[in-house]
């Protein structure tokens, strides 16, 4: 009698490879994780001592302007904090954020205004303070995307942790846009006053801070009734901001 033998195909492990490639994955984004909180930590900390030689808005501005056929104009220089005229200090804390000295990084209740607004509708100049631009504008690109508000505020905690409040008006002074192709304090004083940023007088510091919302439309000097208002605006509340305390 012939025995029938019937051999059985093995079946593949298809839970366990599945659970291998997620343990995987998830091995990855750690990793990936733990780079990026070591560059994060490393490049706060070497900005710390070291001027900023550029941003990625600066680059995205040249870029901007080679793809549209422009002329591409680029002026930065960093200069420390003790040769920017306490003027434009005051006059960014009138203009862009008067809790500074105070806050530790957030200004709830401007956020908490400017989202109120917003849902009305209104066009209001957002909640961000000076720490959160200068997060954005050293580390980050433009955009309101929530990735990018997460690791603005990610980044803002870590500069007020180690930079401190002197070093952030330091860094914000000498990196954000003041004019198209202008960055930072000393830059603008020579393209709008043909001056030194620290001989700038509290009207010419008034005039710079008033352009800050779109330094590329506005214009410090010659300017438009709007921006008058701004400068004139701003002088009134620079007047009861005494001298920074960092």
């Amino acid at each position: 009698m012939a025995t029938k033998i019937t051999s059985k195909k093995s079946k593949q492990p298809v839970k366990k490879e599945t659970t291998s490639f997620m343990s995987k994955v998830k091995h990855f984004l750690f990793k990936v994780f733990l780079w990026f909180i070591g560059l994060s930590l490393f490049f706060v900390v070497l900005f710390k001592f070291v001027p900023v030689p550029f941003t990625p808005l600066m680059v995205i501005r040249v870029i901007e302007n080679k793809v549209a056929g422009k002329e591409v104009y680029f002026s930065h220089d960093w200069e420390p904090l003790e040769n920017i005229s306490v003027n434009l200090q005051k006059a960014v804390i009138a203009s862009e954020d008067g809790t500074f000295l105070k806050h530790s990084g957030f200004d709830f209740t401007a956020m908490q205004k400017a989202y109120k607004n917003n849902e009305r509708g209104r066009r209001i100049k957002g909640g961000s303070t000076i720490s959160q631009q200068t997060a954005k504008n050293v580390f980050l690109w433009q955009g309101r995307s929530y990735l990018r508000k997460g690791l603005e505020a990610y980044f803002t905690v870590l500069i007020e942790t180690i930079w401190g409040k002197k070093r952030i008006m330091e860094v914000y002074l000498n990196s954000i846009e003041m004019g198209d192709g202008v960055y930072g304090a000393q830059a603008a004083a020579e393209h709008w006053y043909r001056k030194d940023a620290a001989n700038l007088t509290p009207k010419q510091a008034a005039g710079i801070a008033a352009i800050l919302p779109n330094p590329r439309k506005y214009s410090a000097t010659s300017s438009s009734s709007y921006i008058n208002n701004r400068k004139a605006k701003i002088a009134r509340i620079m007047r009861h901001v005494g001298k920074p305390k960092y």
